[in-house]
């Protein structure tokens, strides 16, 4: 009896611990478990394989989520397996010209990015010199692979694309997003299906290949994961197109076509896809995990992002409720995922001849990398629902005119930089602004001075780290008409967060003309200085009773700016009689002050500070008041 009652209590433990971590958590904790070192399959040495980057950038999104740096050296630690100093790459041959070894590149370039290691860059661009010698159709569709000569397949959009349209974005080549563009709707062209609006895995050129119809090069079926791959290269590729590009239309048409043929073969009952959606009546016929977590990502990124109607979320609602009860299980303390088959293609040695009954020959497992990212991805994606409404139709306008510090990128094309939403390094705000995202706050800079006009819009406004001699041989100092523009934005109903610096790292004198008209004034000094890595030094400890920061309790601020305030502002928080936060309330509008821009990623992203400091919490506790600030207008 009591050996059956301890088992009882360990499993309803291990139960309860696993609910309190969400499905991606619990999945990428498989994920650490199952490839410990280095991706080795099949107890076969680690190869540069595009399975490898569906997981880890799914661990990227619960990086960005939790801040927790585990995941964030997970994905390095891979990485870093097959790249030398040079940027050279373990295993990767770019005569191959195989469409599967860029998907990578994704990882390269989130880790330049994050690091400024130059050795992810390298290979990075090794990577982009093949998809500039990729042979191509007459059109100029990307070969999927040299082997597979004039063959286009959906797969390729996703493995080529998103690295392809990211690198043109941080190399400055805007030529590139037309290719990038055309290649989604090359493909289309020839594989959709006008009756159904599925698409067919693949398309020949030539017509020479056994499996594709000799009138129009064609594949058999419609295959699931194809599809899947297609959407999400889509909606990823969209982050990266510029808003004015003309093809940029294209692209959603393109998606909002897909999304409603898959909403008319999404099983009722299950919410699930069938691995051959064109042989619903086949006994033999299965539903399949990756392709529906693909679809969910796809649908569920796509709402957020404003790509489809808000109404498909019910596509992704009821797949993903359909994935966890057909497809997870809890087991020995692992979230595992079933259902995924493991490969299917075309062509090749042995020859697949893209039949029914080739596709159903292909093995069904348990926790295949694909799947497994797909999962991950999907969960991201769903796990911000509860909050991604919570702002919808608000925008956040960081300032780019008072700090407009200008730095040269790789090839010496001078940036803006330096508290940036879209800069992921240290000084970056990349999580900051994560964070208003995932509220459904729209994230925009304004790069000219602040007017009753070009405020107009902005629901809050962020202005950090004001430009001294320093950071800009001719800064844009705050002059009198600023301060009077943002004032009445403020007194009707705006909301201001100042993150000034301390003395000798930020400008004061005209600076404080703005903060002042709120009973604000940024003493010209500096405390919390901390030798080192002695982060002890900068910790200020917050207490339960703080109306912004309601879940962070110790933070780190180091070298600050104290207030002196007069009406109508108040403390929010003092230390040592000294005043480091305060808000200011005039007419209908909210002001929030502190001489820190302590919220940059290098103190929030968990890669740096102890992990009893609770900056990242600081920091959604934030935005979340500053939505409470916003007010509500009929």
């Amino acid at each position: 009896m009591k050996f059956v009652i301890a088992l009882f209590l360990t499993c309803l433990l291990t139960d309860l611990n696993a609910q309190q971590n969400s499905y991606s958590e619990r999945m990428a904790a498989t994920v650490f478990s199952k490839w410990k070192d280095s991706f080795a399959v099949d107890n076969k040495p680690a190869k540069w394989t595009y399975d490898m980057a569906v997981f880890l950038k799914g661990m990227e999104g619960v990086w960005y989520k939790t801040a927790d740096a585990k995941y964030f050296n997970y994905i390095q630690t891979q990485i870093d397996f097959f790249i030398s100093n040079d940027g050279s790459i373990k295993n990767y041959r770019i005569d191959e010209f195989n469409l599967d070894n860029i998907n990578n590149g994704k990882l390269l370039l989130f880790l330049y990015r994050v690091t400024g290691n130059e050795k992810y860059w390298k290979a990075a661009t090794l990577l982009r010199e093949q998809l500039k010698h990729q042979p191509r159709t007459k059109e100029g569709g990307f070969w999927h692979k040299k082997i597979y000569p004039y063959q286009m397949w959906l797969d390729g959009l996703y493995m080529a694309e998103p690295f392809y349209a990211e690198y043109a974005l941080l190399n400055n080549d805007d030529s590139a997003y037309t290719d990038i563009a055309n290649q989604f709707i090359w493909i289309e062209k020839h594989v959709r299906d006008t009756k159904t609006g599925l698409l067919y895995h693949a398309w020949d050129e030539s017509k020479e290949q056994k499996w594709a119809d000799k009138a129009t090069g064609l594949s058999p079926h419609f295959w699931s994961r194809a599809m899947g791959w297609y959407a999400d290269a889509i909606v990823d590729v969209l982050d990266y197109i510029p808003e004015n590009n003309p093809q940029r239309k294209s692209l959603i048409d393109i998606l909002n076509r897909l999304v409603n043929a898959l909403e008319k073969v999404q099983d009722k009952q299950t919410g699930l896809w069938l691995d051959i959606l064109d042989e619903p009546l086949r006994k033999e016929n299965y539903f399949e995990a990756s392709a529906a977590c693909q679809f969910v990502y796809a649908v569920a990124k796509a709402v957020r992002k404003n790509y489809i109607p808000a109404t498909k979320i019910e596509i992704a609602k009821k797949a993903y409720d359909g994935i966890i009860k057909k497809f997870i299980k809890e087991e020995n303390g692992l979230t595992n995922l079933y259902g995924t088959v493991k490969g299917s293609g075309l062509g090749g040695n042995p020859y697949r001849d893209g039949s029914f009954e080739y596709y159903m020959s292909e093995p069904v497992i348990k926790n295949d990398p694909k799947g497994m990212g797909a999962f991950l991805l999907a969960s991201n994606e769903m796990e911000l629902l509860p909050t991604v409404n919570k702002a919808k139709g608000k925008t956040v306008l960081l300032d780019g005119y008072f700090n407009s510090e200008k730095k040269k990128d790789i090839n010496g094309v001078e940036k803006d930089w330096h508290y940036k939403w879209d800069e992921n390094d240290n000084g970056g705000f990349s999580f900051f602004g994560n964070i208003f995202s995932n509220n459904g706050i729209k994230i925009e800079t304004l790069y000219t001075a602040p007017t009753i006009e070009n405020l107009k819009a902005a629901d809050v406004y962020i202005i950090v780290d004001a430009d001294n001699l320093a950071d800009n041989p001719h800064p844009n100092y705050v002059q009198v008409k600023d301060a009077e523009a943002i004032y009445n934005w403020v007194k009707a109903g705006g909301v201001l967060v100042l993150l000034h610096n301390d003395k000798g790292n930020a400008e004061f004198e005209h600076f404080n003309q703005l903060p002042e008209k709120f009973g604000i004034h940024f003493n010209e000094d500096s405390r919390n200085h901390v030798d080192g890595k002695k982060f002890e030094m900068g910790a200020l400890l917050i207490n339960d009773k703080n109306e912004i920061f309601k879940t962070a309790r110790k933070v780190y601020l180091k070298e600050i700016s104290t207030l002196k305030l007069s009406a109508p502002a108040k403390a929010n928080y003092v230390d040592n009689n000294d005043v480091i936060m305060a808000v200011s309330k005039v007419g209908k509008g909210t002001v929030f002050a502190v001489g820190d821009p302590w919220l940059y990623n290098e103190y929030v992203d968990g890669r740096k500070l102890p992990a009893d400091f609770d900056n990242f919490k600081a920091a959604n506790d934030l935005v979340n008041w500053i939505i409470t600030q916003i007010p509500s207008k009929k």
